[in-house]
């Protein structure tokens, strides 16, 4: 018996690699429309084709029927990773990005739809370039697992194993996976074409539209202006806000929307969760900025939902430079840098239903103080949440703030002041983009040490899949028969 398949696992990386090649031919367009060199892409179609093919000979005995949670455990990681690394070769090709770690690290914020950048001046780019660095969040958001088993149905990972290992889809809305896939993507393309049309329609033209459009369905924020959307209008601002909202909600919801089982959307305890956090903490700030600045309240309350919304839904779109808040305000954005949009969203972070979860537990705790020998359960819209289930998501909550603590640590040693160190490492973890001290919103992470820009990279990795599936390829009990 074999701990893992390599052949079925370089079978997958084949296909990865051919879908990043598919990926860099989509920018042709925007290279011919407005008359810049297709080099950038066409060489690194040329170079991902190749490894593409020789992973594919390698790999022609792969056994599909053999695959193991194991083999979807590296599987998936290893895609990530080098989906990131040779995401990185249209910015070094063209000369846009010189440095390797800081190209990687943009591809890598990119796919795992973070948003932070490198990049202190993005208008200066090339259109293609532009177009790339949001196609880079578009693609990350879907996640490429999904389209891995559209373009691969002969990959016969039992059904739901690979596809419950990509983070942002762990709750199972349909029996057959393939049903779930187009069902998902379906939805996708609608919110994407919805919002294009709409910022189309203000002051945006298409190719802003599509780049916004990408980056917020995505939950990312690579923006077209150095300013991202506080260069436009109200109008843009409130779209955004909008499908912000709507990409942080469960693609679950959705589903149920579509298939009019309105009674499942009434039961998720998550949704309300979700839009109960997001009314409460946007009000706070509304009340914050109202109080302690000269802002109207139209104002107050757009700046301040914006960037709520914006940093629940770890999306990270800027509407004004947030730093100069209040310091009320920014405690209260540091704080929420930890909430997380809902499961089964493209959103990051620790994500609504485990804080509802840790919410019960807690709430549990007092009720048996009281009452010592009574029998409490969790519940989750109307299901009990079995034992395992619920020390798993507690250990997860706890892991996470031990790697927040421990990434923070190695970003302080690298120099780099508290406040920077701890920002960064959050919003990395959690998918947001922009932090606190000098990566703020209007600020990059150019000046950061390479190494902490290294450790910021893996980060988004590892929180784009939600740790645990890294984690696990670096336990004993993975390596052991």
């Amino acid at each position: 018996m074999k701990l893992i398949n390599p052949l079925l696992i370089i079978r997958i990386l084949s296909t990865i690699l051919l879908i990043e090649t598919i990926s860099y031919l989509f920018c042709l367009p925007v290279v011919f429309l407005y008359k810049e060199s297709p080099s950038p892409f066409l060489w690194s179609a040329a170079v991902t084709l190749f490894l593409s093919a020789i992973c594919y000979i390698i790999s022609r005995g792969a056994d599909s029927d053999k695959f193991s949670n194991r083999d979807g455990f590296m599987a998936v990681t290893l895609s990530w990773v080098i989906f990131s690394l040779l995401g990185a070769l249209p910015y070094l090709i063209s000369g846009t990005i010189p440095s390797f770690i800081d190209a990687f690290f943009e591809s890598t914020s990119g796919f795992s739809t973070t948003g932070s950048s490198i990049l202190k001046n993005v208008e200066i780019l090339p259109f293609s370039i532009l177009f790339w660095r949001s196609l880079t969040h578009w693609i990350g958001g879907l996640g490429m697992i999904v389209i891995l088993i559209i373009i691969l149905p002969s990959i016969r990972a039992t059904g739901y194993q690979l596809f419950s290992l990509e983070s942002s889809m762990r709750e199972k809305i349909h029996p057959k996976t393939k049903a779930i896939v187009f069902r998902v993507l379906f939805i996708y393309l609608g919110l994407t074409l919805a919002e294009i049309i709409l910022l189309n329609i203000g002051e945006m033209n298409l190719f802003d539209s599509i780049c916004h459009s990408f980056g917020t369905v995505a939950t990312g924020a690579f923006s077209t202006k150095n300013n991202s959307l506080a260069y436009y209008s109200s109008y843009s601002q409130y779209i955004v806000m909008i499908f912000m909202f709507l990409a942080g909600t469960s693609q679950v919801i959705y589903y149920y929307i579509v298939k009019l089982n309105f009674k499942k959307v009434r039961q998720n305890e998550e949704l309300w969760f979700y839009i109960a956090v997001s009314l409460i903490a946007g009000t706070i700030a509304t009340i914050i900025l109202l109080v302690n600045s000269t802002r109207t309240f139209e104002e107050s309350f757009r700046e301040g939902f914006f960037q709520i919304i914006s940093i629940i839904t770890c999306t990270g779109f800027t509407s004004s430079d947030y730093i100069v808040w209040p310091g009320a305000a920014l405690l209260l954005i540091f704080l929420l840098m930890f909430a997380g949009a809902s499961t089964g969203s493209t959103g990051g972070g620790i994500r609504m239903a485990r804080h509802l979860i840790v919410v019960k537990n807690i709430k549990n705790i007092f009720v048996k103080l009281n009452h010592p020998k009574s029998i409490s359960f969790i519940k989750l819209n109307g299901n009990s949440v079995a034992e395992n289930t619920n020390i798993s998501i507690l250990s997860f909550v706890v892991l996470y703030l031990f790697l927040f603590v421990l990434g923070t640590i190695i970003i302080v040693i690298t120099g780099v002041d508290p406040v920077t160190a701890a920002s960064s490492t959050a919003t990395c973890m959690a998918g947001i983009g922009p932090g606190l001290g000098s990566v703020g919103p209007m600020s990059s992470f150019a000046n950061l040490p390479e190494t902490a820009k290294v450790v910021l990279s893996f980060l988004m990795i590892i929180g784009r899949l939600e740790i645990i599936t890294v984690f696990t390829i670096f336990t004993r009990t993975f390596w052991r028969l």
